[in-house]
């Protein structure tokens, strides 16, 4: 018998109702082990590889892929390969990171002689404290649950999602001892709107030339002229290259609800003398930071004398 709509959509929320329990009941067994996991790792000389068999190693491969993203060199290790041939990766040097709900999988525990004989440092993840891995382990870090959001209790569900969890709790500790920035995030992340905004500079994307600039005492048909051709919404209000003020679209609306007086307003009369500014060797990311917080719609952008370089709009981001 089918599942009505209503049923589907109600078992839904219960699967992650018990997923999101199961996260919950981990932060209890977070503990001294995963201090000295993360130390272990820190101090280590070489990489920090992941293995695990089967779903633990879905999970595994993302725990390797999210450490070699944040600073920390990783690489996931299939066991049965490893048993194969590919211990050969391994150095004294490496941290292995050992994946088992059960600690008890043939393949990863055909390991361990091996890994002893090189030296390596061993972390376990498991759901059992009494087994073969976590008594074969230096490091033993938990991650049990009471039960599978699997209505038969065996596929791997809020087990694969609490070794998820304890894997991205390592990364983001070691992201924060190694003080690990944006900057050093876009360096791994060059590709995609992400890495530019954090890999690009200011210098790189502003409107160069020409700059809809006027001259202080300007008249205001004439900035408005300089405005139109510039197609930015604004104009600068520059001096011996020096940057007096800026003037907007919102600073015309304003002057011109003034009545007769706005025709013989000049450029200096109307302008904001206090524009923002950004300095054209700081980041995209920065300068996007900056016209979010302060809700504008442009930035002048200044050399080290500070002076005129060019405009970054919001529209440019």
């Amino acid at each position: 018998m089918r599942l009505t709509e209503q049923q589907l959509i109600e078992l839904g929320k219960a699967t992650i109702h018990k997923q999101a329990q199961a996260v919950a009941d981990l932060e209890s067994q977070i503990n001294g082990s995963f201090a000295a996991a993360v130390k272990a790792i820190l101090s280590g000389k070489g990489h920090t590889i992941i293995c695990g068999m089967g779903k633990s190693g879905h999970i595994g491969a993302k725990i390797a892929a999210t450490l070699a993203s944040t600073g920390t060199p990783a690489f996931f290790l299939h066991p049965a390969e490893a048993f194969h041939g590919d211990l050969g990766m391994i150095t004294s040097r490496d941290v292995i990171v050992l994946i088992s709900y059960s600690g008890e999988t043939d393949e990863v525990n055909k390991l361990i002689p091996s890994l002893k004989s090189f030296g390596v440092t061993i972390i376990c993840i498991v759901g059992e404290l009494n087994s073969t891995l976590a008594h074969n382990s230096d490091i033993v870090l938990t991650m049990s649950v009471d039960r599978e959001a699997c209505p038969n209790n065996l596929a791997p569900t809020n087990s694969t999602l609490t070794t998820l969890a304890i894997g991205d709790a390592v990364a983001v500790a070691l992201m924060e001892e190694r003080q690990f920035q944006p900057g050093d995030f876009a360096r791994f992340h060059p590709g995609g709107s992400l890495g530019r905004r954090l890999l690009t500079q200011v210098k790189d994307v502003m409107h160069k030339s020409p700059l809809p600039v006027v001259a202080p005492g300007t008249s205001l048909l004439e900035t408005i002229g300089i405005m139109n051709n510039g197609r930015l919404g604004t104009a600068i209000v520059v001096a011996d290259n020096r940057v007096l003020g800026i003037i907007t679209d919102g600073d015309l609306r304003r002057a011109i609800a003034q009545g007769e007086s706005f025709f013989s307003n000049k450029s200096d009369d109307i302008m904001t003398t206090t524009p923002v500014t950004i300095d054209q060797n700081e980041r995209f990311a920065t300068a996007e930071q900056i016209m979010l917080e302060r809700k504008i719609n442009s930035l002048v952008v200044v050399d080290e004398q500070q002076q005129l370089c060019g405009i970054l709009q919001i529209y440019d981001l």
